[in-house]
């Protein structure tokens, strides 16, 4: 296994886009801000719940939310 592929988000372009706050979106799925801010920093990577939740919140597909 490649240990260079990090995964890789567009959570905060689609938050934005969606004019959602960090707080906003990390209410909607569940979470806190501080967790919503280290995905989006690529310092934490959600559990496969969390990835689906922060999709059908932004309302975007996984492929298109996550990549290597």
């Amino acid at each position: 296994m490649n240990s260079d592929l990090i995964l890789q988000n567009r959570i905060k372009e689609k938050r934005l886009a969606k004019k959602l706050s960090q707080e906003e979106l990390a209410k909607t799925v569940g979470t806190t801000r501080q967790t919503i801010i280290a995905i989006e920093k690529n310092q934490f990577n959600p559990s496969a719940k969390l990835a689906l939740l922060l999709c059908i919140a932004l309302d975007t597909k996984f492929e298109e939310l996550f990549y290597f």
